[in-house]
């Protein structure tokens, strides 16, 4: 198989775990129980942890080796880039949080979008830096940078898709919940994991034009993904009552992740 298939293949497992989490609308009757749901979402914030620090930044710094003592710089600054990037969009960008009550963003209040392309734009806003982790992984591996190895990258795509299916169930479950036909709320639930893909194959297709800024997009999606886990996630995960679930969940999310990073890359 040549590696531009393997890359194609790889770039789609994220979006299959999305569509298979929402299917799960078509499978379970009831509304998902909260101890579940924090459950997941802690599990969704360990991977995407551990993917930011061993497929992401630690292959942002061996990168940057060459660069002495100063080989966190590509990386410290890549992060920074990173978080602001997802700070600006969930400010410019009117969207709705799952059980919030008001939507945020510029404007949102005079924005005339309905909740359910809201509820949309916010899970988009999340899976942008997710499709930009594996864009930049893969074109790593085809590039030989990083130490990055194709069954790395494929390690995290597989990490990325874990955490993506309870991201769908998450997503389509509630909205049928709230009225949404079934059909309905399993494309809403797919949809929102096709910017994956597309953001990944634009990461690629910067990586082959300027490839020094390999560090820099490696880092700027551990930065993205790390503003996603503290401002989304491990609070959703932590409220009470039931908090210690969403913990409980990190820590499972976090060690697989680790496992699959150490033992594939």
């Amino acid at each position: 198989m040549s590696p531009g298939v393997q890359t194609l293949i790889g770039i789609l497992i994220p979006f299959i775990g999305t569509t298979a989490g929402a299917a799960c609308v078509f499978l379970l009757r009831d509304e998902m129980r909260k101890t579940v749901e924090k459950s997941l979402l802690g599990f969704a914030s360990g991977v995407m942890l551990a993917a930011s620090v061993w497929s992401l930044l630690l292959p942002a710094i061996n990168d940057s080796a060459h660069l002495g003592r100063l080989a966190f710089m590509p990386a410290a600054l890549g992060t920074a880039a990173g978080m602001a990037f997802l700070l600006i969009l969930d400010h410019v960008i009117p969207h709705l949080h799952m059980d919030a009550q008001e939507a945020e963003g510029t404007h949102a209040g005079q924005a005339k979008l309905s909740k359910t392309l809201m509820l949309s734009l916010a899970v988009t806003l999340h899976n942008i830096p997710e499709g930009m982790a594996t864009g930049v992984v893969f074109a790593s591996a085809l590039q030989g940078h990083s130490g990055i190895s194709m069954s790395g990258a494929y390690a995290l795509a597989l990490g990325i898709a874990i955490q993506n299916f309870p991201e769908g169930a998450v997503i389509s479950m509630p909205l049928a919940s709230a009225g949404k036909s079934k059909k309905k709320a399993f494309m809403i639930g797919t949809l929102s994991g096709a910017v994956e893909p597309a953001a990944a194959v634009l990461t690629i297709f910067l990586t082959q034009f300027i490839s020094s800024l390999l560090p820099y997009l490696l880092s700027f999606a551990a930065g993205s993904m790390l503003y996603v886990i503290v401002e989304e996630l491990i609070p959703a995960a932590s409220e009470e009552p039931h908090s210690n679930h969403g913990t409980i969940g990190f820590a499972f999310g976090f060690i697989l992740m680790m496992i699959l990073d150490v033992a594939l890359g």
